[in-house]
């Protein structure tokens, strides 16, 4: 039996096997026209991205327009994992055809194995591991990065995110064209797995280090840019520190 949406019994999105790399050839000028065109970003911190190889971009999440902003500012094609119901209508197709990765929150596997595939052939996944959108400063994060750089090698590359919301503006916030966003791509961080212990303790060890480098990557992006992260009266997600 397929999985349903809770919010009006449609089928979830499935993908059968990992999107491929052309799809992307498409999505990072389209991303580059939201950054430079729509908006004006200021990208720093690409000479930190590996030129090979594969890669993990893991990033805070302050708004719907976060992935879109990564995909343009990067300079390797990555393939995102996006939250499943988003693939609706005429977003939806643009997410399947651009190679993106569709993915339920409360848990999914698939979509993991899917990206681990990307990365087993050097490509590059991008992931909001916060799990939903909220104040973008990284306290918690959900183990789907972990798991992944601990079972394909891939370097993790902390990316803060900031402008995509503001102030108290909503979640569900777009901001209006011409807004100045910042991208600030930090130092790789190599994930291994660490001898004599569980895969349960390498997990929550993993997750932690690649928590603590996101979230002390985000306050110094804070002060490099003068750019503050928005507040949030929001309780927190039920979905926060679930996987991927």
């Amino acid at each position: 039996m397929k999985a349903v949406d809770a919010d009006g019994g449609r089928p979830l999105r499935s993908v059968a096997a990992a999107p491929p790399r052309w799809k992307t050839w498409w999505s990072r000028p389209v991303g580059r026209v939201l950054d430079h065109v729509v908006y004006r970003t200021s990208v720093a911190g690409r000479e930190n991205i590996p030129a090979d190889g594969p890669v993990i971009f893991a990033a805070n999440h302050l708004s719907f327009l976060d992935g879109p902003v990564m995909v343009g500012a990067a300079s390797r094609y990555m393939h995102v994992i996006v939250a499943h119901e988003m693939f609706k209508g005429f977003l939806g197709w643009v997410l399947a055809a651009s190679g993106q990765i569709p993915v339920d929150r409360a848990g999914d596997r698939r979509a993991l194995q899917l990206a681990k595939e990307v990365l087993d052939r050097g490509g590059c996944v991008g992931i909001l591991p916060e799990g939903t959108r909220g104040t973008g400063d990284a306290a918690h994060v959900n183990g789907g990065v972990a798991w992944l750089a601990l079972n394909s090698g891939a370097a993790v590359v902390p990316v803060a995110i900031l402008g995509t919301r503001v102030g108290r503006e909503p979640r569900n916030t777009i901001p209006r064209p011409r807004r100045h966003l910042h991208v600030v791509f930090g130092e790789p961080l190599s994930i291994v797995r660490e001898s004599g212990v569980s895969g349960r303790v390498s997990m929550d060890r993993a997750t932690e280090k690649i928590q603590l480098r996101l979230a002390g990557h985000i306050h110094a992006a804070k002060a490099a840019t003068g750019q503050d992260l928005p507040a949030d009266d929001h309780p927190p997600s039920k979905h926060k520190g679930h996987q991927p």
